[in-house]
């Protein structure tokens, strides 16, 4: 029975969690009952908690860590700059002249949100307050608009700079140089955040151009089409206006770390900076705002690294009680080989995704599992972006999706949750589509960042 007790560990937080209870507490107190319980009963070594100060004080040195602040210090500022607004507006003149014109405005308008800020939640509400009453005026139906938008909101999960992909590029990089070290490979290899970065770059596009290719073919909204000549031409230049400064930053960002000028932390600074200077421009920046978004950082930030340190008390657990040779042990046997053991995971990821965030996933399970299957020969980006791919589609899939959930929150009463369900039924099969696609040709993810890093 002592062999199972890191599956009983695992359990045991899983409904804690369902239960309402924080998740970093949540796992730091499940794993310092089971470790005192073993200790009683002599199944425990306490050594393994002793490294607990060296496991807290390498994340203190982990200068990759400090992106994550930054970027969302940017996705915040952003937010509260009214630079989405003003996007959709224009969008929309822009694309009068479509049937569907308002759809694809709404997905384009939270793409380039989702490259902006990184944030789910933040996108789903925003785009939910802003479009959402909208698009229901305009004839589309609930189930119609609220797909639209819950599917364009969690783009935040694989589209670059994503606070997903920061975390998931640290986790992994670890990850693969405990792989190869566990394989005799001395001198590894390494990924950062900047590969997973430039990974996603394709498969993010790809989505974008689906959904924006479902939209337009099958989103038929009641209200017949206005066209307007005039109107369209301000149009343009309206949105050429409202369009380039968020392009300008996310090409700063992202250019800066694709051409090796800088860091993902370093771009992530250019990238807080950069949108602190957009609020000064359109004059959106008091210093009411400036501590609104500094106190949304903090809180952030701190959630973050508390569900870190909850997650290094877990971890460490969890291999004290022989958990890492487990679950290699059970993947390793599987019928099939690495195939089986990569379904497996991911349908495991998928499943937690319903009551786990993906900071949760990416802290707990995402270092048990990755070393198994990078040793399997599987490549670190590849593994990176199929995660967060399966994450997003978990965070879609009802009843338990939390883009659901957030979405539900600002929604109006007249939209039944049945209609959310409905509507968000066509994005899980795209991006199912996207993962099937990335599985058959794996180059998708792995072949901008060899060309470019090679």
């Amino acid at each position: 029975m002592v062999e199972f007790i890191p599956l009983l560990m695992f359990l045991v937080v899983c409904l804690v969690l369902m239960a309402g209870y924080p998740v970093a507490l949540s796992l730091s107190g499940t794993a310092l009952i089971f470790a005192l319980a073993g200790v009683a009963t002599g199944t425990f070594d306490m050594a393994f908690l002793h490294a607990l100060p060296n496991r807290l004080f390498g994340t203190i040195k982990n200068t990759t860590l400090i992106a994550v602040p930054l970027f969302v210090f940017m996705g915040v500022m952003l937010e509260k700059s009214r630079l989405a607004e003003d996007l959709l507006e224009s969008m929309a003149d822009l694309f009068k002249g479509f049937r569907s014109g308002l759809g694809i405005s709404v997905v384009l308008v939270g793409a380039l949100l989702a490259a902006s800020t990184g944030i789910v939640g933040a996108t789903v509400v925003t785009m939910g307050l802003m479009s959402l009453p909208t698009m229901l005026k305009r004839g589309y139906s609930s189930s119609q608009a609220t797909g639209i938008i819950c599917a364009t909101g969690t783009l935040g999960q694989i589209i670059p700079p994503s606070i997903a992909l920061v975390l998931l590029g640290d986790i992994l990089s670890s990850a693969y140089q405990q792989a190869q070290l566990n394989m005799g490979i001395f001198t590894p290899k390494v990924v950062s955040i900047g590969d997973l970065f430039v990974g996603a770059i394709i498969p993010g596009l790809i989505l974008v151009v689906l959904y924006c290719l479902y939209v337009s073919l099958f989103v038929r909204p009641e209200q017949p089409v206005e066209t307007d000549e005039p109107l369209l031409e301000r149009g343009l230049s309206r949105a050429m206006l409202n369009l380039l400064p968020p392009i300008f930053l996310i090409v700063a960002v992202l250019g800066s770390i694709l051409s090796g000028a800088a860091t993902p932390t370093e771009a992530a600074g250019v990238g807080a900076f950069g949108a602190t200077l957009l609020a000064i421009f359109k004059g959106q920046l008091s210093l009411g705002r400036l501590r609104e978004v500094a106190q949304s950082t903090t809180e952030v930030t701190s959630m973050v690294f508390l569900i870190l340190i909850g997650a290094a008390v877990f971890s460490l657990v969890f291999r004290g009680f022989g958990g890492e040779e487990l679950v290699e042990q059970f993947l390793a046997g599987l019928p099939g080989g690495v195939v089986s053991a990569t379904l497996l995971v991911m349908l495991v990821i998928f499943v937690l995704g319903f009551v786990l965030d993906f900071i949760e996933i990416t802290f707990v399970v995402v270092p048990i599992v990755a070393p198994v299957l990078l040793a399997m020969g599987l490549d670190p980006v590849w593994l990176g972006i199929m995660i967060a791919i399966n994450l997003q589609t978990s965070f879609l899939t009802p009843p338990f999706g939390f883009a659901l959930f957030y979405l539900r929150g600002v929604a109006p009463a007249s939209v039944e949750t049945a209609d959310m369900y409905r509507g968000v039924v066509p994005f899980i099969m795209i991006q199912l589509l996207l993962m099937l696609m990335l599985s058959l040709w794996p180059a998708l993810a792995t072949w901008l960042p060899a060309t470019l890093y090679n």
